[in-house]
């Protein structure tokens, strides 16, 4: 029996890799969002990093159980340590904004603001990359651009119901 074309294996690593990319962009900024400012910077940042590694780790287990064991066989080696490889940036998303949350804490910033910094640059990161996924499936002109404002509104929303959390409810 034949494998899967090289080409299409690639493409579909690179697609992991954007999605996983996307979805450590939204859990970091979730986190800074929920708990920026609730804990001290030190453990927020760990917070973030514990999370993305359960997220990572189950979604892993998931996805190897659930679309790759097949007639009683678990995945090889090299295939286990191929899709860990491949959505590892749902952890390496987060070391952006989380750099920004510890400079600005650093540099005499408050732990709200110093959330908010990092919060910024997870923003920024989830509009590249959901610009470079529009651009891979060869969005254009408005599509393009739609994609794209999409997840800056979300960021933008997240900012906002961290603020009106921390301002107005607490």
């Amino acid at each position: 029996m034949v494998g899967p074309h090289p080409e299409r294996i690639a493409v579909r690593t690179a697609g992991r890799r954007r999605a996983a990319g996307i979805y450590g962009a939204i859990v970091t900024a979730a986190i800074l969002t929920a708990a920026g400012g609730q804990l001290r910077t030190t453990a927020l940042a760990v917070a973030v990093l514990v999370t993305l590694l359960v997220y990572w780790s189950a979604e892993e287990y998931a996805e190897l159980l659930g679309e790759h064991v097949s007639n009683g066989r678990l995945p090889r080696l090299g295939q286990v340590v191929g899709e860990l490889r491949a959505t590892w940036p749902m952890v390496t998303a987060s070391y952006g904004p989380l750099a920004a949350l510890l400079l600005a804490r650093l540099a005499g910033a408050s732990p709200a603001a110093a959330a908010n910094a990092g919060l910024a640059v997870a923003v920024v990161l989830l509009v590249y990359h959901a610009w470079s996924a529009a651009r891979v499936a060869r969005l254009r002109g408005p599509a393009l651009i739609g994609a794209t404002c999409a997840a800056g509104l979300l960021g933008v929303v997240m900012i906002l119901m961290k603020n009106l959390v921390l301002l107005h409810l607490h």
